[in-house]
């Protein structure tokens, strides 16, 4: 039998960056749960306007951009 699961709580639009001086990216949307119960987000880098996929374990570490 399948559970659905519910996604966790993101801070969509938060712009955080990697690490304390890591480039910057703004938070978007969950996109899936991963088999080790981590969840994989979209992220929009600023300067360039790509987007990736990020997990929110790391997300949840980085800090808010300056």
């Amino acid at each position: 039998m399948l559970v659905a699961i519910a996604p966790p709580p993101v801070p969509t639009g938060k712009i955080k960056s990697f690490g304390p001086f890591g480039p910057s990216y703004e938070v978007g949307k969950v996109l899936r749960q991963l088999e080790d119960g981590d969840w994989l987000i979209e992220i929009t880098m600023v300067e360039s306007a790509e987007k990736a996929e990020y997990r929110l374990t790391h997300l949840s570490e980085d800090p808010d951009a300056r």
